[in-house]
């Protein structure tokens, strides 16, 4: 198999810079450690999830857990892998490139971790993965979309599609079933953000529908209470229709404020607004905003509602998109390992590549670069529920 193109000169600056910062191999954030360094232990596999578990993004690093638990939970109800109970082994990053360094240093000093599930944010996975990847440590995120994350290294996955190729879906929407040409921007001061605005231009340049055009661009910082101001701009350049680059915190704000200026603007968001939360902070706002997503919770699918009526069970809501790449990441990797028969890195890093996994979020399989390909469900909201866009 080709091997995957080697880290960057930028990317291993910022682990030798990670190294000086926090000391290769050290830890210190409370979570629990191994009482062995040398092989991994006898009884358990030990699976890490790294990811916001508290602040303004935590209900995704929740999410991930909940979901790797659940999947841990059947394969261990079955006899585990290779006769061993998996463990998952939660890491709270709070979504900064800070604490994710010093996560992933924790996370490589483990002996007994099989592979890390995470991190969330495409800039945090930017940031760890140097280091998963130099140590030979598995690492599969359920939700960086940056272009360059799996290049970084052959030991480096994505359960999720490159956001070029949801780019494309969203401005789809906003064109060929929502019918508009003047297109508005608001985007997140975060490096996804700042490249997805981008992408999103970019596509709308190169579309061939006649009069289609970007009107107006306006940048924000994430958390924000008021982006009047912002919508406010787009308003006055024309826009019929808003494309949100950020999360649901992001889509809720800006369709409830958007509807006290111009009730008449649309809104297209990304499959990382797809959550319960989108529909509790917006309300009525959030009628008719749209998205693609990779895995809808309402899927006619056999297999897709008995997932989604034991997750509802076990955790009181239904499973986003992104926890749902979370738990066939899990499936994944666990595949991996009891194919390979051992929980070595490299042979099980191997077997991934070979992995064709049937799972709740697609058929999927890993290309020679880490990364998937995936179809887009195209989702809006209906009477304050997900439904199939028509």
């Amino acid at each position: 198999m080709m091997k995957k193109k080697m880290v960057s000169l930028m990317l291993t600056g910022v682990l030798a810079l990670s190294c000086l910062l926090t000391g290769c191999g050290a830890s210190g954030n409370g979570e629990k450690e191994s009482a062995e360094s040398g092989s991994k232990s006898k009884d358990t596999i030990k699976i890490a999830v790294a990811a916001p578990m508290t602040g303004d993004n935590s209900e995704y690093g929740i999410g991930f857990t909940n979901a790797a638990n659940l999947m841990a939970k059947q394969w261990n109800e079955k006899g585990g892998v290779l006769g061993k109970e998996v463990e998952i082994v939660p890491y709270d990053d709070k979504n900064t490139s800070e604490e994710a360094t010093t996560i992933a240093q924790k996370i490589v000093s483990d002996k007994e971790v099989a592979g890390v599930i995470g991190h969330f944010a495409s800039g945090v996975c930017m940031t760890a993965a140097p280091i998963y990847q130099e140590n030979g440590i598995i690492e599969i995120s359920p939700s960086s979309s940056h272009p360059d994350y799996a290049g970084i290294g052959d030991y480096i996955f994505r359960n999720n599609t490159i956001i070029s190729k949801e780019g494309a879906a969203s401005v789809d929407i906003a064109i060929n079933d929502l019918g508009k040409k003047n297109i508005g921007i608001i985007s997140i001061m975060t490096d996804w953000g700042t490249n997805t605005s981008q992408i999103i231009k970019d596509l709308i340049e190169e579309s061939d529908q006649p009069g289609v055009k970007v009107v107006a661009h306006e940048e924000v910082m994430e958390g924000s209470d008021d982006y009047t101001p912002a919508i406010t701009k787009l308003n006055e350049a024309g826009a019929d229709v808003i494309i949100c680059c950020g999360m649901y915190n992001l889509v809720a704000p800006v369709a409830k404020q958007c509807k006290q200026i111009n009730d008449e603007i649309a809104i297209v968001g990304f499959s990382n607004a797809y959550s319960q939360q989108l529909i509790e902070l917006g309300g009525e706002a959030v009628e008719g905003v749209c998205f693609p997503v990779i895995f809808f919770s309402e899927s006619e699918d056999p297999a897709v509602k008995e997932y989604v009526d034991t997750f509802t069970k076990e955790y009181g809501a239904a499973p986003s998109a992104l926890t749902s790449q979370a738990y066939d990441s899990v499936g994944m990797l666990l595949t991996a390992i009891e194919n390979a028969g051992t929980v070595e890195s490299e042979k099980v890093k191997e077997e991934l590549y070979n992995v064709e996994y049937d799972g709740v979020t697609g058929d999927t399989k890993f290309d020679e670069n880490g990364d998937v390909d995936k179809e887009f469900v195209k989702v809006t909201i209906e009477n304050g529920k997900f439904v199939k866009m028509k």
